[in-house]
């Protein structure tokens, strides 16, 4: 795999003669130029996906126009999705360690406040001053943005209505659909970002709800749940499957669920939503066993509807020019995210594949190296994910469950906090370390970690897997002393052998 991975990169430097002429042309002559002029690429959508891909075309040489109907770049993620939420994490999570643990650590505090106006107000600097910078990165690299809603007027034009009330027409040899995400609606549940919100919503809730509801056990809504779980609210999360985040390794699932429960979280599993009333001064939600049987009542202040995502394609005019969507309706792509339409192409949220901001990026970049001559490629088994509660739960590659479907044999090694050093000294020991690789060629097919900062330590994990490493690979590999890495050497050590500190 990792001479594969060299030959490709090698290979991918590589242009024929009348490639090299046609984009040392064009770099010459691109320039600042206004959206009606015919551009090489044009980005329909200024998230994650659309706008690296539009300063990833830029730097190839590509005279490239960028089309966002926010007005402000980042997209979901940035906006209303992956970092203000971050941010709230972050500034709840300071505040329950002022009132719970910083006297274990020697530091007393008292009157210890939460003050919802000026946590919201860290949060919304933190998304500002990223939109800009992201228009900074724009202008250095020549990129032209337009604000404004897109579609379709042909495959080579997009006519944009203007957050300025005005339109043009955008034109381009190469137009590529990065529109994102939209949260996913229930039936009978109507979102009002009152009493009943999605994700958006509840980013901007002006009071701490004493009861909050969650619709949905995944990754945005247990997030949620937990800022507003340790500022306050009693939250108890319905979820009509059997398990939370059914995508998560069945082990560490259950370790993280019981961490939440411990939290205050309440768990309702196996459960729908059968009605809603908000006649009153809160919600009351009717549910009932998810096979059917008798209904209760939960109360609430806010319910927040967080049952997934669906790819945002509305308004864009893809049936006028042909572009072919599946049931869900998702774009589909070839390996080169090339639509069924000549010069069309689709990244990110909108076709199949996680719905996660790094792995937009990565088909952005893919997108227009492919457009340049070059070769990329995105392996959708080695996307890491991320919870980010406390502690945080990460993984890439496969989980217990899923390599058992395949029939492979393997072996498991693991490794508890509890063991570790650096957890000890710092009193956040909660979690472990889950690897998980193929018995007869020690090949790493998946890890799993529960543990503060899991997101930071998964990386390691992904490089591996990426070049097919095996767990003795990371086992002889030095890790500083003292640190949370170290659990990774030893999970990896209790793989192929023994660990060393347990």
């Amino acid at each position: 795999m990792a001479m594969a991975n060299l030959a490709r990169r090698k290979g991918s430097a590589l242009l024929s003669s009348a490639e090299t002429l046609r984009y040392t042309f064009s770099l010459r002559s691109r320039a600042f130029a206004s959206g009606s002029d015919e551009n090489d690429v044009v980005i329909i959508g200024g998230g994650p996906g659309g706008y690296v891909a539009a300063i990833k075309a830029a730097q190839l040489g590509f005279k490239t126009t960028c089309i966002e109907k926010r007005g402000a770049l980042g997209g979901t993620c940035l906006n209303v999705g992956c970092i203000p939420p971050k941010a709230l994490l972050h500034s709840s999570h300071m505040y329950h360690e002022a009132k719970h643990s910083f006297a274990n650590h020697g530091v007393k505090v008292s009157n210890v406040e939460i003050d919802l106006a000026a946590m919201m107000a860290q949060k919304d600097k933190a998304v500002s001053n990223l939109t800009r910078g992201i228009e900074g990165l724009f202008k250095k690299n020549k990129v032209t943005y337009v604000k404004g809603y897109g579609k379709f007027l042909s495959p080579s034009e997009v006519s944009v209505d203007t957050v300025e009330g005005e339109n043009t027409v955008v034109k381009g040899k190469h137009i590529i659909i990065a529109t994102g995400s939209d949260v996913k609606s229930l039936p009978g549940v109507t979102i009002d970002e009152k009493k009943i919100v999605s994700s958006t919503g509840a980013l901007a809730l002006t009071e701490i709800p004493k009861k909050l509801v969650v619709i949905g056990a995944g990754y945005i809504g247990l997030e949620m749940g937990s800022v507003w779980g340790r500022i306050g609210s009693e939250v108890t999360v319905v979820e009509f499957a059997s398990q939370i985040v059914p995508s998560m390794d069945g082990e560490i699932r259950k370790q993280f669920q019981r961490s939440l429960e411990k939290q205050g979280m309440k768990f309702k599993l196996n459960t729908k939503v059968v009605g809603v009333d908000t006649s009153g001064d809160g919600v009351r939600l009717t549910v009932e066993p998810a096979a059917g049987g008798e209904q209760t009542i939960i109360e609430a202040d806010v319910v927040l509807v967080s049952a997934g995502r669906t790819p945002f394609t509305s308004g864009l005019n893809l049936d006028k020019i042909g572009v072919e969507t599946d049931k869900i309706g998702r774009i589909l792509v070839n390996e080169r995210f090339s639509t069924n339409v000549s010069g069309v192409y689709a990244i990110g949220d909108v076709i199949p594949g996680p719905m996660l901001a790094h792995k937009a990026e990565e088909d952005g970049v893919a997108c227009v190296e492919y457009l340049a001559g070059k070769v990329g490629h995105v392996d959708y088994d080695k996307v890491p994910g991320v919870v980010y509660t406390n502690p945080e739960v990460a993984s890439v590659g496969k989980t217990e469950e899923q390599v058992k479907e395949t029939g492979v044999q393997y072996r498991v090694g693991k490794f508890p906090f509890m063991a570790n050093s650096r957890a000890k000294a710092i009193d956040n020991a909660e979690g472990l370390v889950k690897i998980i690789a193929e018995k007869e060629t020690d090949k790493i097919l998946g890890v799993h970690i529960m543990a503060p900062n899991a997101g930071e330590l998964i990386h390691e994990a992904a490089i591996a897997l990426q070049y097919d490493a095996s767990s003795e690979d990371i086992a002889r590999v030095c890790h500083a002393h003292p640190t949370m890495s170290e659990a990774v050497k030893e999970a990896a050590m209790a793989t192929y052998d023994k660990p060393i500190h347990i």
